[in-house]
């Protein structure tokens, strides 16, 4: 029998014959089809759960810190009414202004808060009673005065900053449940919150103050407006160091320098220097700055210098990226119409290049806004509680405001540290939004 006869033919229904071999190969490669189908859809399966996994990580993050941080942009007030006493204020009855900022405004609120709780009778409940208005509440007074001098020897209802403790409580992060001792607000103080919430005494207002003021010892009092200054004139003082010296460095690598070994060298150099631990460059900002030119310590001009060695790696690598974007027939025509070399890049390539180095730039000095390592090592971790007015005056930056807040332990603090985080938040995402809308708005497609 031949070899033709001896193969098997399978009829289908159609009544064609089909060669046994060609079945099986089309059912592997059918089987090979739906096995990458399978994969293809696992392998986005994948992709999409990594996605849902960070989204939720990130919500997560957010909510927990809006929902600390939140109440920070409230502050809790008591109404007292406030007897100017012209005994206390000015005893020699002088009429000097200096006299009065020297006098004990702290007995006039005590006064003030033993007529409207005479129950308080012992030492200790004078002294928890004296615990609900905030130390800062003389430096109201005594503004008040001064800016109305016919207040001395009258009576007037002020609305006081209270402690933290009953600012706490009041928001509820502080409750009655439990044993009084494990807590920082006494049931008695829970029983006089309660009579001036029913007197109208007590309200919870936006905290102007948290923008406006300086760090303090007292978490009521504490605001971010100095470490937003401090930060302000340190990146101030970054771009204007890092981003000339940038652009330009990055600008003679890639239009002007050979291409030797040297500028291989050099290539090499910067991008290890973009990997370096930021901590590192804070060493150098100290033995530099500090310790070589002895400038002054914990000011902004150090801040930003150290900065600026951060970002200055990042831009330069950013720099010549975008200048190599730029097409080479853009160079080759302007040479060929006889630009000079320098006309090339000021007239043409700087120009089309300039979106993605500002992009660049802005984005590395999102990354110094974000720093606390090196600040740190040159001494901005100092408490600062005046606001900054020039770059040589001490100051601190937002995120060390963070890390000094953080390592507090008034619960006080704790909220104020999540609401530091949501501005400076604020802030890295205004710049990233910048930075996108830049680079979409000026960007040229070739």
């Amino acid at each position: 029998m031949s070899k033709e006869s001896q193969t098997e033919v399978v009829v289908q229904p159609n009544g064609a014959d089909v060669n046994p071999f060609i079945l099986n190969k089309r059912c592997t490669e059918h089987g090979r089809v739906l096995a990458r189908h399978r994969r293809e859809v696992r392998f986005r399966a994948y992709g999409i759960a990594a996605l849902t996994t960070a989204g939720l990580f990130l919500a997560l993050l957010l909510v927990t810190i809006v929902s600390q941080g939140s109440s920070a942009f409230f502050q809790t007030k008591i109404q007292l009414d406030i007897h100017f006493d012209e005994a206390v204020i000015d005893r020699k009855n002088s009429g000097d202004p200096d006299i009065w900022k020297k006098a004990n405004y702290s007995k006039l609120i005590h006064t003030a808060l033993k007529s409207r709780f005479p129950e308080a009778k012992s030492r200790s409940e004078r002294k928890l009673l004296y615990g609900m208005i905030s130390r800062g509440a003389t430096g109201q007074l005594r503004t008040a005065l001064q800016e109305d001098k016919s207040l001395l020897g009258k009576t007037k209802s002020i609305w006081l900053y209270a402690s933290s403790d009953i600012d706490m409580a009041e928001k509820g992060k502080i409750t009655q449940d439990g044993d009084e001792t494990s807590r920082r607000v006494r049931d008695i103080q829970f029983s006089w919150i309660e009579e001036l919430r029913q007197k109208g005494q007590i309200e919870t207002g936006f905290n102007v103050l948290f923008l406006t003021a300086g760090d303090s010892r007292e978490p009521e009092l504490a605001g971010i407006w100095g470490s937003v200054s401090g930060s302000l004139l340190t990146l101030f003082v970054c771009i204007l160091c890092a981003f000339p010296v940038g652009v330009g460095a990055a600008v003679y690598l890639e239009e002007f320098a050979a291409k030797n070994k040297w500028s291989d060298i050099i290539e090499v150099n910067l991008n290890n220097l973009a990997a370096v631990p930021s901590i590192v460059y804070g060493v150098l900002g100290l033995a530099v700055f500090l310790g070589a030119f002895n400038m002054p310590r914990s000011s902004a001009i150090v801040g930003g210098m150290t900065l600026a060695l951060l970002v200055l790696p990042t831009i330069v690598i950013t720099t010549r990226n975008s200048l190599k974007s730029v097409p080479p027939s853009i160079r080759d025509a302007a040479i060929g119409l006889g630009a000079s070399p320098i006309q090339v890049l000021l007239h043409h390539t700087l120009p089309l290049a300039m979106p993605g180095i500002m992009t660049g730039a802005i984005l590395s000095i999102a990354r110094a806004l974000g720093e606390t390592a090196p600040l740190l090592m040159i001494g901005m971790v100092a408490f600062i509680a005046d606001v900054p007015r020039s770059l040589s005056d001490p100051a601190t930056a937002l995120p060390v405001q963070v890390y000094l807040w953080a390592d507090s332990p008034e619960l006080g603090f704790a909220e104020k540290t999540s609401a530091a985080i949501m501005v400076l938040l604020g802030f890295l995402i205004i710049a990233n939004a910048l930075a996108v809308y830049l680079r979409r708005k000026f960007e040229y497609k070739w």
